[in-house]
Parts: structure tokens; C-alpha cells; sequence
């Protein structure tokens, strides 16, 4: 059985801030429900219930999507190592884009990415630690670049015409928004 929090604890942010890889689940009623893996140090804890992470380019943008009709978010994170352990956020989340009046105080608090096409801001409601006894052990062995440098190569046009191609519609043909609202 898992121990709810109503916000975040000095222990459970100092796990958070050690993990290097966060999962973040995202449904409407009428999608799939997506699961998506995130790391590249793109998370901020701002307060008690409140987190931000940007958010890289990728094949599709279902987070973006269902957020902006659904807020409801989870986020997950796990210990593959020394002392089993899982905590999970549960809360409303807002989408940010780059045109948006919040982006550059956000954008502020984070470091700087290349691809980065938005910024969730979770208002947590529930926070859960559960045991992780079943979570295997694994060993981090460094971050990815191939993404980061992609992007670099591809400029500022070349993440334009992705986002036109690639990531208007979530798998749903829901509305993403992300070149109404990024794109000068």
C-alpha cells in the first residue's frame, strides 16, 4: 500500500533531484492513454506542489496535446538503486509554449535546450511513495547526446518544418498547438 502526501518533503525532493530518468502519463478521455520516458536534465522542483520540465522534440507530442484539453498528468519516478523506492505526482498540468507570457521566466529556471518545444508546469494535488521492491536494479551509464545534436544540426528551420510535419496532431488528431505557438 502506498503513503499519500498532500506535497513534497525535503527526502522526496532530494530523491527526485538524484533520478535521471522521470516517465509522464497523460490521457483524454476519447485518446490513448501516452506514456513517455524523460530525462536530459529537464526538471525543476519550484515548491512543495508545484514541478516544471521542458520538454524536447520528439516523434509525436501526445503530453502537449491531451494537456491542453485534459490537464490530468502523472509523473513517476523510480530508484534502480540502493534503497527501492517509487513516488509518483498526480496533479493539473498547464502547457507552455514560446509564445506564451510565462515562457521566459520558466525558461529561466532551466537549462537550456536544444528542441525544446514547451513547458509543462504540474500543480501536484497528490503526491504517492510506494515500495519499488519490483523494480530491478540498473546501472546509469551517462546521458544521450544523439538528440541534442540532431536539433543542433537542424537549426531553427529545421525543428520548424518537424513541428509543421510531425507534431500539429497528437495519434488522436487532437490540436497541439505547437506552431501557432512557436514559430515567429
Amino acid at each position: 500500500m502506498g503513503t499519500p502526501h498532500k506535497k513534497l518533503n525535503s527526502k522526496i525532493k532530494d530523491f527526485i533531484n538524484k533520478q535521471k530518468i522521470f516517465f509522464v502519463a497523460t490521457a483524454t478521455e476519447d485518446s490513448f492513454i501516452n506514456l513517455s520516458p524523460k530525462g536530459m536534465d529537464s526538471l525543476k522542483i519550484i515548491d512543495d506542489n508545484r514541478v516544471i520540465w521542458i520538454n524536447s522534440t520528439g516523434s509525436t507530442n501526445e503530453s502537449s496535446a491531451h494537456v491542453q484539453r485534459d490537464p490530468r498528468m502523472t509523473m513517476m519516478f523510480c530508484s534502480f538503486e540502493k534503497e527501492p523506492l517509487i513516488v509518483k505526482l498526480m496533479g493539473k498540468a498547464k502547457v507552455i509554449h514560446k509564445k506564451d507570457e510565462q515562457w521566459k521566466a520558466l525558461a529561466k529556471q532551466l537549462p537550456p535546450m536544444e528542441g525544446a518545444r514547451q513547458i509543462f508546469d504540474l500543480d501536484i494535488e497528490l503526491v504517492l511513495t510506494v515500495c519499488g521492491m519490483a523494480v530491478p536494479y540498473f546501472e546509469y551509464k551517462g546521458e544521450r547526446e544523439d538528440l541534442t545534436e540532431y536539433w543542433k544540426e537542424q537549426g531553427k528551420e529545421g525543428l520548424e518544418k518537424y513541428w509543421t510535419k510531425k507534431n500539429q496532431k497528437s495519434l488522436n488528431g487532437l490540436d497541439t498547438f505547437v506552431v501557432e505557438k512557436n514559430i515567429n
